[in-house]
């Protein structure tokens, strides 16, 4: 035991609240009391109770309540096709990653779960095994491989990966449609008959998440940094097995410790291994020297 420890202090007393007060959150839970699906009943009673209380606790003024309402509806501005900044507020919040957690209910062999981020498309281009997705031939150039098996090590054939990252620089392709082609640095890929995937790019490097919106300026507000370790998105699933939506990490990269959305489990975090091989390079039609990173991808079944 720490005796040089400072005493913690004691928990803020909740504020007892008004008899106005308790009239509005009461009138407000009644009015849902017929909603006809329980879900949504219970839903929206427990968010009024926990929203009334959070704002009886810190009393905001009226030109507080404002600001928060315009946060939110700058918030939905920022919102487009390629962007969503819902899920970004979600992210730095923690609030992606506490859903992720509590919605874990795989098996202890299974690949872990992490964040999906702002920056997925539904539609990856279609590619062959082996493929660069490294459309601009920026960075260090890397392949990653690896298997998709079950939790007892039977391999998934024709297993589904949908693969994306930034450039080297930190840029996804929908940040940068000037620069960038549309697809760089994604692929929808298919695993051989054992299982089996690989495919090239580039090592990816850290990045700042998008600071030019609400988000951006909540962040700066609190004096929090907005940047990611280096990583590679994957959602990999199978028929007959639960999909997993994943990143592999680069052992090493800055801001592991403090990933700008939490997302940051120890277990995605795997070597990008230098390989000094002219012959080796060449026959992966990569520049010498290259990076090498192997990431098994394991599945459990669905439970019925």
């Amino acid at each position: 035991m720490d005796l040089t420890a400072k005493p913690a202090k004691p928990a803020k007393p909740a504020k007892p609240a008004k008899p106005a007060e308790t009239e509005t959150t009461t009138a407000v839970l009644e009015s849902f009391a017929h909603t006809s699906d329980p879900r949504l009943r219970e839903v929206l009673a427990s968010l009024t109770r926990h929203l009334h209380d959070f704002v009886r606790d810190i009393e905001p003024t009226q030109a507080e309540w404002e600001r928060a309402i315009d946060f939110l509806t700058a918030t939905g501005h920022m919102c487009d096709d390629t962007r969503q900044e819902f899920i970004l507020l979600s992210d730095v919040l923690g609030v992606s990653m506490l859903v992720e957690t509590i919605n874990d209910h795989k098996a202890a062999a299974a690949t872990d779960s992490t964040v999906l981020g702002p920056f997925h498309m539904t539609e990856s281009p279609v590619r062959e095994l082996g493929a660069n997705i490294d459309l601009v031939g920026g960075g260090e150039p890397c392949v990653i491989s690896g298997r998709v098996v079950s939790v007892d090590g039977t391999p998934l054939p024709g297993a589904t990966l949908d693969v994306w990252q930034a450039d080297d620089q930190g840029f996804y392709d929908v940040q940068q449609p000037e620069k960038q082609p549309p697809g760089n640095g994604r692929g929808l890929f298919t695993a051989d008959a054992e299982g089996r995937f690989w495919f090239r790019s580039c090592v990816p490097s850290p990045y700042p998440i998008p600071t030019d919106g609400p988000v951006g300026s909540l962040l700066e507000a609190t004096g929090r940094h907005p940047y990611r370790p280096a990583h590679v998105h994957f959602i990999v699933g199978a028929e007959g097995y639960s999909p997993v939506t994943t990143h592999i990490f680069v052992a090493g990269s800055d801001y592991l410790e403090s990933d700008a959305v939490f997302a940051v489990k120890e277990s995605l975090v795997e070597e990008f291994v230098e390989v000094d091989s002219p012959a080796e390079a060449a026959e992966l039609g990569l520049a010498n020297p290259f990076r090498r990173a192997r990431f098994d991808i394991v599945l459990q079944p669905v439970i019925a």
